[in-house]
């Protein structure tokens, strides 16, 4: 049985994870939370590690956030990541753990990247001004295991999935990525009768969306891989636009009023579609229809108000 620690396992992405590896068996799965670990204290992260010398380790740790986030609190998130991505990787390696998945994001992709976006589009040109400080991060956790597999010849590689959606997930009103924000304001709105919702931009920038049971999978199928990618896009290949998302969730929720846009409030990158022809060449592929997952993710929210677990 392989002992396998997952950075970040109460999170959205860390808890299907874990999820995963239970249901998978075969795994001693292995878990800190942050009162009993700071991953961005340094020695306690190395001495973690050496203490408990796993076979394999998933970093799903991470400060994340929406645009307004993103936005507002730029050296906390390039801060808090650096350290997160930079502790892990370097304590796996003075513990000599043969196998590290770092797991990352689309926005490492320029915001005028071709699309749908090809792995060695990487870094050819600007980022998107609004979460530069947390996709800098995320660059530089791919390119340190980019860099220390060609040193050091262990099999440390990356994986960069797209916008994620799932149990689990932050609705906070302000902090919270674009689909649990939606859920939230269609759900309330609803209950309260409101005649309209306005949703943040455009509404016309296209976003691609993948259940985090999905990028779970993947993850799993990329740790059976002798020679994995040093970075591979996870996603779905199929994308529509935030104006189609937020019809979407208010039809999942029951919202019947109008949708309006606030083209005062930013858009971000115009486009985020993932090419994701290098992992459909290993033999994975996505198995989550959109809709389904969005109802399940609703259903999520409503049990976790009823329970008092939701995150808002």
């Amino acid at each position: 049985m392989k002992k396998i620690y997952i950075a970040g396992h109460r999170g959205m992405v860390g808890s299907a994870l874990v999820r995963h590896a239970r249901i998978t068996g075969g795994f001693d799965v292995l878990t800190a939370s942050h009162s009993e670990l700071d991953l961005c204290n340094q020695q306690a992260t190395f001495d973690f590690i050496a203490g408990e010398h796993p076979d394999l380790v998933i970093i799903a740790a991470a400060k994340v956030g929406g645009i307004h986030a993103n936005s507002t609190y730029p050296a906390d998130f390039i801060y808090d990541n650096l350290s997160i991505a930079a502790n892990l990787v370097e304590g796996c390696r003075r513990a000599a753990v043969p196998r590290v998945l770092f797991l990352g994001s689309s926005c490492i992709y320029p915001k005028l990247a071709p699309q749908p976006m090809p792995e060695d589009c990487l870094l050819t040109s600007a980022l998107e001004p609004s979460n530069e400080a947390y996709a800098i991060a995320k660059i530089a956790g791919l390119k340190l295991c980019q860099h220390y597999r060609a040193q050091h010849g262990l099999t440390y590689h990356s994986a960069m999935p797209t916008n994620l959606y799932g149990p689990g997930d932050n609705y906070h009103p302000q902090n919270s990525h674009v689909i649990p924000a939606l859920i939230r304001r269609f759900h309330e709105a609803t209950e309260r009768g409101d005649p309209t919702v306005t949703i943040w931009g455009t509404g016309t920038p296209r976003r691609e969306f993948l259940h985090t049971h999905d990028l779970a999978a993947a993850c799993f199928h990329l740790l059976t891989l002798d020679n994995p990618p040093d970075w591979v896009n996870v996603g779905t290949g199929r994308d529509l636009t935030i104006l189609e998302l937020a019809q979407a969730v208010a039809k999942t929720v029951g919202f019947t009023g109008e949708i309006l846009t606030d083209p005062s409030k930013p858009d971000g990158t115009p486009r985020k579609l993932l090419d994701i022809s290098k992992i459909r060449e290993t033999g994975w592929q996505p198995e989550i229809p959109f809709i389904e997952g969005l109802a399940g993710a609703y259903q999520d929210f409503k049990t976790s108000l009823t329970t008092g677990d939701a995150r808002l």
